[in-house]
């Protein structure tokens, strides 16, 4: 069964750093698209970050760009999203993804939520003093 299984939620002050994990098990992450989505209260779920099955292809949300960093451990099967300099607009529930298609992530500046196959359940990320 294809699983993934967000952590590393939690209450952060507003200056402050998270690293998200997500953890896949039933299938291999190193050739699949993933992604980070977040959806905050009363507001759509957006992109975060994505990037493509072969690494070539990086995406960032502009309200992200240069505090936030995606990466993957295909030896652990895991995904990460490090979120640094947190601000409280920052606060939401924050989804994985991930798509074996190749094309997935490739256009330049678009993170696709219907691109994406498999979901995690979310981990609450809340940014306040």
């Amino acid at each position: 069964q294809l699983q993934l299984v967000e952590s590393g939620g939690g209450l952060v002050q507003p200056g402050g750093s998270l690293r998200l994990s997500c953890a896949a098990s039933g299938f291999g992450l190193d050739y699949y698209a993933i992604a980070w989505f977040r959806q905050a209260p009363g507001k759509e779920r957006e992109g975060v970050s994505c990037i493509s099955d072969s690494g070539g292809s990086t995406n960032y949300a502009d309200s992200v760009k240069g505090r936030f960093t995606i990466s993957r451990d295909n030896a652990e099967n895991t995904m990460y999203l490090q979120m640094n300099s947190l601000k409280p607009e920052d606060t939401a529930v924050y989804y994985c993804a991930a798509d074996p298609s190749y094309s997935t992530c490739r256009v330049s500046g678009l993170i696709r939520m219907y691109e994406y196959r498999h979901w995690g359940q979310g981990t609450q990320v809340t940014v306040s003093s």
